[in-house]
């Protein structure tokens, strides 16, 4: 076994890789709670407390917080997604048992003060407004809430105005107990470390209230062809076209990352090379897919001209045709096999990303493989297997999202 795995009495998780050539260890706190596991009234909030955590404990102003993390020369961050809050630092070996001390403090005591809070939801707000100036960050969202409009993943994770205008010191305080307890919490940490020694700093810190992980209800989103343009002044048309995809564990999530590798995930992609090489209808286009407990999504991103946005669609929707009704080729298939294995192996050659795969996976229920076992599953990859996932996938239940200056009309009759 390449990780060790220990679960407190209490019911905290702590899951470790030993890395013997580095100095460094990075340690994450992981919630297992995100925009998914919120009601409608709290739209935002797991990303709206990842803020506050910052913001300061009975014993640290939010200002003594970052000197601490500057003193010991360490990284210092967090991130929010639909299903899970993280909070992680990078820093050199010696130091790890300060950083288990202060991440502890802050998720743990965080005071949620009301005057922190006002303040801070004026940021999140100047978050939110900085998204919708960038539409070709926020057609991705549109897409989401399109392909899954009764689906709680197809909220956005930075909630709205509306919601975020509304949160204060109660209704963060409500959250936080109500989330933040011993059994949605995952404590990840690779580089130079000592397993028992992990779980006893993470034993005597991480005190927070006894109870189980929050239970969240799974469905797979209803398949149907949608539409969702959003009219607005934009030089380029921002068009998210895709499909329902596969859940996180799913026995072809191989094939899957070939099939989108082939598809539209780099430069000598099909859709690269029709769109952008052959024919110069944009800068900017791929591919990509999200996998989740129950469900996930494949989508295929452009940015063009208004006046081409029919063009670009039609020609999209033919690479997906062409993925379904032929074979890719062998030189593809070693190809993107190759292209995965290397960028997999290089991805992992920092304890960042090494701790972020074991809290990833352990937080969500992810199946934790060695490199072997996922070269092996990617070896494996045949070519018909490829073409029968995408006539699996692609089977004309998808959905069509824009921001353009147009409207739904100019581009309906491609849905």
């Amino acid at each position: 076994m390449f990780y060790d795995k220990t679960v407190l009495d209490n019911g905290v998780t702590v899951i470790t890789e030993t890395m013997d050539t580095v100095r460094s260890v990075a340690l994450g706190i992981w919630c297992s709670v995100g925009s998914r596991d919120e009601a409608p009234t709290d739209a935002g909030m797991s990303h709206f407390i990842e803020h506050m955590t910052f913001k300061g404990t009975p014993t640290r102003s939010a200002v003594e917080i970052s000197e601490a993390f500057d003193r010991l020369g360490a990284e210092l961050n967090a991130f929010t997604s639909k299903e899970y809050t993280c909070y992680y630092s990078r820093l050199i070996d010696q130091h790890t048992a300060d950083a288990v001390e202060i991440l502890s403090d802050m998720i743990v005591n965080s005071t949620l003060a009301q005057d922190a809070c006002l303040s801070e939801r004026e940021v999140v707000l100047e978050e939110i407004s900085r998204y919708e100036d960038a539409p070709d960050e926020q057609v991705h969202e549109l897409f989401a809430s399109t392909l899954m409009p009764s689906h709680p993943l197809g909220l956005p994770v930075i909630g709205s105005k509306d919601t975020v205008g509304g949160f204060d010191h109660d209704t963060a305080a409500r959250f936080h107990r109500e989330h933040y307890t011993t059994g949605n919490m995952v404590v990840a940490a690779a580089g130079a470390l000592e397993h028992e020694a992990i779980v006893g700093m993470v034993r005597e810190r991480l005190t927070l209230p006894r109870g189980p992980r929050t239970t969240r209800t799974h469905a797979v989103p209803t398949a149907e062809p949608r539409l969702a343009v959003i009219t607005k002044d934009t030089e380029q048309a921002h068009i998210v076209y895709g499909v329902v995809g596969l859940p996180a564990r799913h026995e072809d999530r191989f094939t899957l990352a070939v099939l989108d590798a082939v598809l539209g995930g780099g430069m000598s992609s099909r859709l690269f090379q029709e769109i952008r090489e052959k024919r110069g209808l944009a800068y900017a286009v791929y591919s990509y897919h999200a996998q989740y407990q129950d469900t996930g999504q494949f989508a295929i991103y452009a940015g063009t001209r208004p006046d081409n946005a029919a063009q670009v669609i039609s020609l999209i929707k033919a690479e997906v045709d062409r993925m379904c009704s032929d074979h890719i080729t062998a030189d593809e298939l070693d190809r993107v096999r190759e292209s995965i294995k290397g960028s997999m192996i290089l991805g992992l050659e920092s304890t960042r990303s090494r701790m972020t795969r074991l809290g990833k996976t352990e937080t969500t229920g992810g199946e934790l493989l060695s490199l072997d076992e996922i070269i092996d599953r990617v070896d494996a990859v045949t070519i018909e297997g490829v073409r029968t996932l995408a006539q699996r996938l692609f089977n004309g239940q998808h959905a069509l999202a824009a921001i353009a200056p147009f409207g739904e009309d100019a581009i309906a009759n491609l849905l």
